[in-house]
């Protein structure tokens, strides 16, 4: 019995000290959400950009990410950790710690609801319904296999956020359309975007615009359009709905469908448009 004590003892004594002086985070919230990681992702930081005091810091990977918030000149750090569940659920772990935290402050912590833990956790239900919210407004249908038909096209080459994709095209689009009309050229298919780089850590990319026509040898040159023979290739197919601003939604499911059916894919996806945003509708 005095050996059962002993190794007893020296469990809840090792079990107190790394809660007080161990534990690498003050609290911890997990909660599951009917999207995919890199879905969320994106979804956090859209959020944390909104917000006055926050910051995101890279994780190590698309799954995992930090964020620092202010509060009263106090810093919390939320380090999230997303877990895909299957297609179309992922369980979010959320770390969060406390930049003055001590041991007396984990004490209090374990036995009241202090003012950290009342703010971690409505911070948490705020992103969960920014995050529902989110996912209601657009819908993504894999389609599978498919190809790209080859094309000429009149296009101009932008570089920006993800999140700024739509403004680039809106920018440039009266540019193109105005060019086109004025030197009746023909028309040949629907507009699309073709993504050259997808710097997807910093979440920037490089694409050009493109409206496909007729080629012709008389085309007048310009110094902002640009002219090229886009190739047929391979592709595997999305159909997306909802804004334009976040059509990027669905590379990530596309991303996801080619691991788990073990595809390459070259991390350039190419969007194109069937509806014009600015006429309504579906």
């Amino acid at each position: 019995m005095k050996k059962l004590w002993i190794v007893i003892s020296l469990v809840f004594l090792g079990s107190i000290s790394w809660f007080l002086f161990i534990k690498p985070y003050d609290y911890r919230v997990s909660m599951k959400t009917k999207t995919i990681p890199g879905i969320f992702n994106q979804t956090l930081k859209t959020w944390s950009s909104s917000l006055n005091e926050s910051k995101i810091l890279e994780g190590e990977d698309m799954n995992s990410l930090k964020q620092t918030l202010v509060f009263n000149d106090s810093v919390f750090v939320f380090d999230y950790s997303v877990t895909p569940v299957h297609d179309s659920l992922s369980e979010v772990q959320i770390d969060i710690s406390y930049e003055k935290s001590d041991p007396m402050f984990r004490i209090a912590n374990l036995f009241s609801q202090t003012d950290f833990e009342k703010r971690s956790k409505n911070t948490v239900l705020n992103l969960n319904d920014i995050l529902k919210e989110h996912l209601s407004s657009f819908r993504v249908r894999i389609v599978g296999d498919a190809e790209l038909k080859s094309t000429y096209c009149a296009f101009v080459e932008l570089e920006s956020s993800q999140l700024q994709k739509a403004q680039g095209m809106m920018s440039n689009n009266s540019l193109l359309s105005s060019y086109l009309l004025e030197n009746k050229v023909e028309l040949n298919g629907l507009p699309f975007v073709e993504i050259t780089e997808w710097d997807r850590e910093n979440d920037q990319i490089k694409y050009n615009f493109c409206y496909p026509i007729v080629k012709s040898d008389s085309l007048p040159q310009d110094d902002l359009i640009l002219f090229k023979q886009v190739d047929q290739k391979k592709a595997i197919k999305a159909v997306y709905n909802g804004n334009y601003i976040s059509s990027d939604r669905a590379w990530y499911y596309l991303l996801e469908y080619a691991k788990k059916n073990n595809i390459a894919v070259d991390h350039q996806p190419v969007e194109i448009f069937f509806n014009n945003p600015s006429m309504g509708g579906d």
